[in-house]
């Protein structure tokens, strides 16, 4: 008989989201994303962080101050990671999942490669201007959806310590 207790694709793929954020050296938030295929296959995985060659040690991690001095001109989002980090070029038919609802640039990138579903787990800033422009553009947009992951799960266990033989 087999397990019952397996994960869901969309668990699946939002624990690699989420599996993935933890690369990122943002001292604040971390987020991950995760391109999957029509055919269930791993197409793409992003976190954010600084540009490649970028120094994260000589770079600003700040939330506030002037613009310059903060990350926010620097950063690259997980979703465009995912995207730009993609093993193929035609994302049509994907789906993307990612720990935080995508912000307007984002979802610029997102609309534009073609993928065709957003999974997300927080719209913590369903308020901010950038998330509302999100909203606007893709309720504009007739080849995409957007939905908020449902699962019963609270965490996914990783044991690094192999299964006695």
């Amino acid at each position: 008989m087999k397990r019952t207790d397996y994960l869901s694709w969309d668990e699946y793929f939002m624990a690699v989201a989420l599996l993935a954020a933890q690369r990122s050296k943002d001292p604040n938030t971390q987020v991950g994303a995760c391109v999957a295929n029509e055919q269930n296959k791993i197409v793409g995985v992003g976190y954010n962080g600084f540009p490649w060659g970028c120094s994260d040690d000589e770079l600003p991690w700040a939330r506030q101050g002037s613009f310059l001095d903060t990350k926010y001109p620097y950063v690259c989002h997980a979703e465009l990671n995912a995207v730009l980090n993609s093993i193929s070029k035609d994302l049509r038919q994907c789906r993307i999942y990612v720990g935080l609802f995508p912000c307007n640039e984002c979802t610029k990138v997102i609309i534009q490669a073609g993928i065709e579903e957003i999974i997300y787990l927080s719209d913590k800033y369903r308020e901010s201007d950038q998330v509302k422009a999100s909203k606007i553009m893709l309720d504009k947009s007739p080849n995409i959806s957007y939905r908020q992951l449902k699962t019963g799960l609270k965490d996914v266990k990783i044991n690094f310590v192999p299964p006695e033989m």
